[in-house]
């Protein structure tokens, strides 16, 4: 962990009680400030035809409709700002692991808590509004017979409760891996590794370090990064598809997903 450790990027003391601002934060603000822009660039001239980054926009946000449409139903439609910011904001951050010297806020327990703590805030806060709270508590004890009802609800309450920790787990696990490996590559072949030593003069540094820094830079370009992009979206479709699934069971009941 000391390879990706660094000291934080701003510090503001006497503001922050820490000292300074942390990273996961900076980072955070930087896929916001990216997500804005890009929403400013593609709504700056609106036309019935689009083109360019408005077209690309609307490409997006019709998949994120259709999938709502799969998986919740044409009355999923109004959660579509919820489930498209969230997907595009794990997306972005995700991807700016991907920058040398960045970490994406993805890669901190923090973040992706907060995202899965707004999930499940969301999910029932649907449930209820919908079915008014006496109603979803008892989607909490299933279609079984009253003596069971009991031991049901405690079982889905765990199962409720369990879901906001798998979504963090989940997200910054993966995340946090890549982000390691990565690290461990750029380290391996830089100025303190291979193309260090490559560059130290001697005829075996030249040799050895030479072609193993231009085996693992091949490696890193041609794999890793490949691998790391297609985890970023890999992961950034699961945790949006679970939302959905989340926020259907609660708009249909939990007689429907037991079922």
């Amino acid at each position: 962990m000391e390879i990706i450790e660094h000291p934080p990027i701003f510090r503001l003391p006497g503001v922050f009680w820490p000292g300074y601002v942390p990273d996961h934060v900076t980072y955070t603000w930087l896929v916001m400030i990216i997500l804005t822009v890009l929403a400013f660039v593609a709504s700056r001239r609106v036309e019935l035809v689009p083109r360019g980054a408005q077209n690309a926009l609307e490409v997006v946000l019709e998949q994120f409709q259709q999938l709502i449409d799969d998986v919740i139903g044409h009355e999923g439609r109004p959660y579509l700002p919820l489930i498209a910011t969230l997907g595009l904001f794990i997306l972005t951050g995700n991807l700016l692991a991907l920058v040398p010297g960045l970490a994406g806020p993805t890669t901190n327990l923090n973040t992706t808590a907060a995202c899965a703590l707004v999930v499940f805030c969301a999910y029932h806060y649907i449930g209820i509004r919908k079915h008014g709270p006496i109603t979803y508590l008892k989607h909490f004890m299933g279609p079984v017979p009253w003596w069971l009802k009991g031991p049901m609800f405690v079982i889905e309450m765990i199962s409720h409760l369990a879901r906001p920790l798998s979504l963090t787990l989940r997200l910054f696990g993966n995340m946090l891996g890549g982000h390691i490996l990565l690290a461990m590559m750029f380290f391996l072949m830089g100025l303190d590794g291979l193309i260090g030593w490559a560059l130290s003069g001697s005829a075996a540094g030249v040799v050895l370090g030479g072609l193993g820094g231009g085996l693992m830079v091949a490696f890193t370009v041609g794999f890793i990064y490949p691998l790391k992009i297609l985890v970023s979206f890999l992961q950034a479709f699961i945790f949006v598809m679970l939302t959905m699934l989340y926020i259907s069971g609660a708009v249909e009941g939990h007689e429907a997903e037991h079922h």
